[in-house]
């Protein structure tokens, strides 16, 4: 994985110098404002383009890493056991914007831009916003370019009593051109029948395709595949995204990177990508990922 720093002047570095466009040739991070980076990037260039920009929560959004031991002034935990936990380092951004729409329609533009005639767009986001973002990209690739309103569901984290417990995420899937964009369900993990007694036992071994619906667990907060990072997605939600959407050997691009997840689930299923990113935190969590 090549790494890349946008500073302001110069452009990508040695990549070329500002306002001129860099090919990329190899998967690349990019840590720098995306919003001047997507334009030095070749138009119709990629083949999918999935981000999870911040949800404008209006809130900083932290998550502290903590080493747990055991201590016999700790607290009663597992077992009867006793434990003490101590912070060991904090990652943070600011979740909070006033013209959230101001903020990501550019951002949506260069993603149209930016998707090759065949390439597919994956937006994610939940219920704060998802409903004007939906407006906006019908104005932006077209009412007639949505395909799909991905509903992920999950099943863990506070509940509300005072209020029906939000539990999942929306994800909006728009393509470049109806008639040309690429999806392969043939491809794709297959999920259990959830009434495996209505159908034959060849199918019920087999699986059923995934519909508009994705139940599927967050990332662990005790497994190997938590990072720390506040937003990180897990990674079975961004294979199946990319296994559906694009072809080995195609160009994906996350130009609000978080943790990695696409990238990483790219670098598995043998697609190239662009990540990008300017939080320094967001760097060093994708770094640690790909040594």
């Amino acid at each position: 994985m090549k790494f890349l720093k946008w500073d302001g002047r110069a452009g990508l570095g040695a990549a070329g110098n500002q306002g001129a466009t860099y090919i990329p040739t190899e998967s690349t991070l990019i840590q720098g404002d995306n919003m001047q980076v997507l334009p030095t990037l070749p138009s119709g260039f990629f083949d999918l383009i999935y981000i999870d920009p911040p949800f404008n929560t209006g809130i900083t959004q932290k998550l502290t890493q903590m080493k747990v031991e055991k201590a016999d002034d700790g607290h009663v935990g597992f077992k009867g056991e006793r434990y003490k936990r101590t912070p060991l380092s904090q990652m943070q951004y600011q979740d909070s914007f006033d013209d959230f729409l101001g903020f990501i329609t550019p951002r949506l533009e260069e993603a149209h831009r930016l998707l090759s005639d065949t390439g597919t767009l994956y937006v994610h986001l939940d219920w704060r916003e998802v409903h004007y973002v939906k407006v906006l990209l019908d104005q932006i690739f077209g009412r007639e370019s949505f395909l799909n309103e991905i509903i992920w569901a999950y099943d863990y984290g506070a509940r509300s009593k005072r209020k029906w417990p939000s539990k999942h995420d929306t994800i909006l899937v728009y393509v470049k051109d109806p008639k040309k964009y690429h999806f392969d369900s043939a491809e794709v993990d297959r999920e259990p029948y959830m009434a495996p007694g209505l159908v034959t036992p060849e199918k019920a071994e087999l699986g059923k395709l995934p519909t508009d619906v994705w139940w599927h667990t967050i990332v662990s907060p005790t497994g190997k595949e938590k990072t720390g990072y506040p937003t990180q997605k897990p990674l079975g939600v961004l294979r199946r995204v990319i296994t559906a959407s694009s072809k080995p050997g195609s160009w994906v691009l996350d130009f609000f990177a978080g943790s990695g997840t696409t990238g990483v689930a790219a670098h598995e299923l043998g697609r190239n990508f662009v990540l990008i990113d300017q939080n320094p935190e967001s760097i060093s969590v994708i770094t640690s990922r790909f040594q």
